[in-house]
């Protein structure tokens, strides 16, 4: 499995040890890419950071993304207004464990900021780690698994007939917010060496500058 690990700029602080915890609690079978956002990088808000999280799933780039920002409760929700990306906000190892199991995810995002306190970094450890515990979309508990699996089956259902254009929806968004995300180049090569959904790739191509 590939692992984008990508957050708002409000927590650059944290990419260096958001993107170490994902990398252990993953282990050596998966690939963990880190794109930031660092230091060098334009600005990019929560909202900003979710549209480039949509085009890493949605071009299959990567199967997962772990992001966050500074409640974790934004970019979760921005990620979600995304053509097929599942995001759960994970505070805690259990609701890590949780979504796991039970919601056929793509996408984790973390509280980075709210609640961050002594030994923050040991819950942000925990909860990656209880993420990526055994086989994901097993069930919880175990008696309502197909219930579980169900339920999760048609939310993706129902996100695929309601959030269905993310291109057409980038053109309708203002160029000047639109700008520094196209800035991110790191992202965007990897989605144009790495998708494998040849015919959105080809379309954000011709969207982005200097491509």
């Amino acid at each position: 499995m590939k692992i984008a690990v990508i957050q708002a700029t409000t927590q650059l602080n944290k990419n260096d040890l958001l993107f170490q915890a994902t990398q252990q609690a993953a282990g050596a079978e998966n690939e963990v890419i880190n794109f930031g956002v660092f230091e060098h990088d334009s600005k990019l808000s929560y909202v900003q950071v979710s549209l480039l999280v949509g085009l890493l799933l949605n071009t299959k780039a990567v199967d997962y993304v772990i992001t966050g920002c500074s409640s974790g409760n934004g970019m979760a929700i921005a990620c979600n207004s995304l053509p097929n990306v599942i995001c759960g906000y994970l505070p805690t190892p259990s609701d890590a464990y949780l979504f796991g199991r039970i919601n056929h995810g793509n996408c984790a995002s973390l509280p980075l900021g709210l609640n961050f306190g002594w030994a923050g970094e040991l819950n942000l450890q925990f909860t990656l780690k209880k993420l990526f515990d055994g086989p994901m979309n097993t069930g919880y508990p175990q008696a309502a698994s197909k219930r579980k699996e169900h339920d999760a089956l048609m939310l993706q259902n129902i996100k695929r007939l309601t959030q269905t254009n993310l291109i057409g929806a980038i053109n309708q968004i203002d160029s000047d917010f639109m700008a520094p995300i196209y800035r991110k180049h790191d992202v965007f090569d990897y989605i144009f060496k790495n998708g494998s959904e040849q015919n959105l790739v080809n379309s954000i191509k011709l969207i982005v500058p200097d491509y």
